[in-house]
């Protein structure tokens, strides 16, 4: 790491752009100039970029940006490191041509991104570049929720809904790295057998009833952990997997924002914890302590081959819309990446 600085870039960039909400076709791929790097960040020349679930939901109109992020789409990037901004007090900045993963502000669908510097993690080794777009959104989710500020710990038992998806993916690798023992919900047989594969124990939620299947599994103890992306539609049978002492934690709310019944008694009862959290609206201050602890304890496992990100497709940067049709469809399991590998280098 060094605090090296590039200024000024000339030039332009293509970049993925929308100006009202709407289906994917609403994506334009346009000419905007090459942005410069402040105090703090630096430039990314992209060769690989991410697509999210929040990217689908800000196209729609329905997640704007918090106040200050890049409006346009695009969360986790992959690339080289081009130019550097100023570093901030006790600040160690990437060096220019170092190769890296990071988690963007926005803008990320494009040939060049800006990015806060603490934001940015090594390209872990023998990666590609799609491996390593697909590591910064799903990890400091999954991160953040699940082990800080406690930590997943041997034996407690973890419900990840959503089982097949990359935050999915993602979770039972690293519950399972640290200790714990991964139960996951899926929709399709081919769903859950990926997840087995990854060393959760599936439940297909359109079989069977998961809070039932689930006291089976556990011998009526329940789950101490549940990681939701549904919401509302399953408050109710999340609050009846839980353990003593379980926490339930909401990270999207794709069955909706209400629920229509829940045993609130159970909450008091059983002392349990419902909270929730949305990684884009975070301080950069918040976001560089997660990519901190990624490095520290997450990155050598990558390294050594413990675990993996698991990549359903890739597109060209040219097929946008293609990608988040794809998405939008719901039958990928694991991560859904948009190539820029020819992104020219900065003259």
């Amino acid at each position: 790491m060094t605090a090296s600085t590039n200024t000024h870039l000339s030039g332009t960039m293509k970049a993925v752009c929308f100006t009202e909400p709407g289906a994917p076709d609403v994506m334009q791929i346009e000419s905007l100039p090459i942005p410069q790097p402040g105090r703090g960040e630096v430039l990314v020349r992209v060769m690989a970029a991410g697509i999210n679930r929040p990217d689908i939901m800000q196209r729609k109109g329905l997640y704007p940006p918090p106040p200050g992020a890049n409006p346009r789409l695009g969360l986790e990037i992959a690339g080289e490191v081009v130019a550097c901004g100023t570093a901030l007090a006790d600040q160690d900045m990437p060096a220019i041509g170092s190769k890296v993963c990071a988690l963007a502000n926005g803008g990320g669908y494009a040939e060049y991104c800006l990015v806060p510097a603490g934001q940015c993690l090594p390209w872990p080794e023998g990666l590609t570049a799609v491996q390593a777009a697909a590591l910064p959104e799903t990890f400091f989710t999954v991160w953040s929720n699940l082990f800080m500020p406690t930590p997943v710990t041997k034996g407690e038992n973890v419900l990840i809904h959503g089982g097949s998806s990359g935050i999915g993916t993602t979770a039972i690798q690293l519950v399972k790295a640290f200790g714990g023992i991964p139960y996951v919900t899926a929709g399709t047989a081919e769903k859950c057998a990926l997840c087995e594969t990854l060393g959760a124990t599936a439940i297909n939620y359109k079989e069977e009833d998961f809070a039932e299947r689930l006291r089976e599994l556990t011998k009526g103890k329940g789950v101490n952990l549940i990681l939701d992306m549904i919401g509302g539609a399953y408050l109710d049978r999340n609050l009846r997997s839980l353990a003593v002492d379980g926490k339930l934690v909401i990270i999207a709310l794709q069955g909706g924002a209400k629920a229509e019944k829940a045993d609130l008694a159970r909450i008091m009862t059983r002392r349990l914890i419902v909270t929730g959290s949305t990684l884009r609206a975070r301080d950069i201050t918040t976001k560089s302590r997660i990519a901190r602890q990624l490095e520290e304890k997450v990155w050598p496992l990558l390294a050594d081959g413990t675990i993996r990100p698991i990549i359903y497709a890739t597109f060209p940067f040219a097929d946008v819309a293609k990608a988040h049709q794809e998405m939008e469809n719901g039958e990928h399991s694991g991560k859904i990446i948009l190539t820029l590998e020819s992104t020219p280098k900065p003259q």
